[in-house]
């Protein structure tokens, strides 16, 4: 049997095919490159350019690859880019997740796993958000993951399909080995930008919004080490397969760190004291976002490896380093 990883050439996705591959799993990465790399694709997984929302490409790697369950990380994840082209959002997010669906139920996959996102949960202020509290997304972005978590409960309810979804916080970091890492020199993720700025590949950086109702006036978001969201999914595949029930779980670490707060932790890290600029709000970005993830580690036993802002931070300059050097 296979996993197939739809989006394994991106960030998370190059992450997740790591961990299956150093379990033994067998791991085809069907992805269309707009966003990721060929080259951050294991060599121990096999590749297939296209797209996840094509149901007859889909079927066909399932039939031949014997594929038992489908994880799945394509789509775009930029908040405000979502609010000036909300139709790209539902086009590359809910139409094709639908499609894929619809591919998996034909086929007779039984286990789905969902990347979804904190966005669902919209403006939720300094409490931890439980995956019990209201859903109110303030984007096309966090809307368009909110349609497919609709999608997936309606069709599990009608076909013998056992799905997961995980609301991720920031996702950041770079593996431990220095195998991955996020790779798009235009990624938005704060972390990655700060890394740049004190490495020099940017000029400066910015803070948009300074004015949000927090601590400080920037927002305030749980920022989680990729290698320990891909072992999440690990444990959830684990979990499905043993016949657990369908089910939604935030993953985060719940505490919450501001801008003001990460960028001085780069600087620490780093050493250098980069320029920053203050900037107004973007749209659809909410003042804050931290996790309640008591439930996670409950259900699945997950214990987090490398919750340190420290570590996430100096995992995340190396990576840029070895890029710098790669790159040349």
């Amino acid at each position: 049997m296979a996993v197939l990883v739809t989006g394994g050439a991106g960030y998370i996705g190059s992450h997740m095919v790591l961990r299956l591959a150093d379990a033994g799993e067998t791991v085809v990465v069907l992805d269309n490159l707009s966003t990721g790399f060929d080259w951050a694709i294991d060599h121990r997984a096999s590749f297939v350019a296209g797209n996840a929302g094509d149901m007859a490409l889909v079927g066909g790697i399932i039939a031949e690859r014997e594929v038992d369950a489908i994880i799945h990380f394509a789509g775009s994840i930029v908040v405000p880019e979502s609010v000036t082209d909300p139709l790209k959002y539902y086009a590359n997010n809910t139409a094709t997740s639908r499609n894929l669906i619809e591919a998996a139920v034909r086929s007779g996959v039984r286990h789905f796993i969902f990347s979804s996102t904190a966005a669902v949960y919209g403006n939720a202020g300094l409490e931890p958000v439980a995956e019990t509290s209201q859903l109110m997304p303030e984007s096309p972005y966090g809307r368009s993951k909110l349609m497919t978590e609709l999608m997936l409960a309606d069709v599990a309810a009608a076909h013998p399909l056992a799905y997961g979804v995980l609301r991720y916080f920031n996702v950041s970091g770079a593996d431990p080995g220095r195998r991955s890492g996020q790779s798009s020199p235009t990624a938005t993720h704060l972390i990655k930008v700060a890394a740049q700025a004190a490495l020099g590949q940017r000029p400066q950086m910015g803070i948009f919004g300074t004015d949000f109702p927090t601590p400080d006036g920037t927002g305030v978001r749980d920022y989680i080490h990729v290698t320990d969201l891909v072992e999440a999914h690990a444990l959830l595949l684990d979990y499905l397969r043993e016949g657990g029930a369908s089910i939604t779980m935030n993953c985060g670490y719940g505490r919450g760190y501001s801008v003001r707060e990460v960028i001085r932790a780069v600087k620490d890290v780093s050493g250098v004291d980069f320029e920053v600029v203050e900037q107004p709000r973007r749209p659809g970005d909410p003042a804050s976002i931290v996790a309640r993830a008591e439930k996670i580690r409950e259900v699945l036993g997950w214990t987090p490896a490398h919750d340190d802002l420290t570590e996430i931070v100096e995992a995340a300059l190396t990576w840029e380093r070895y890029l710098a050097t790669r790159n040349r």
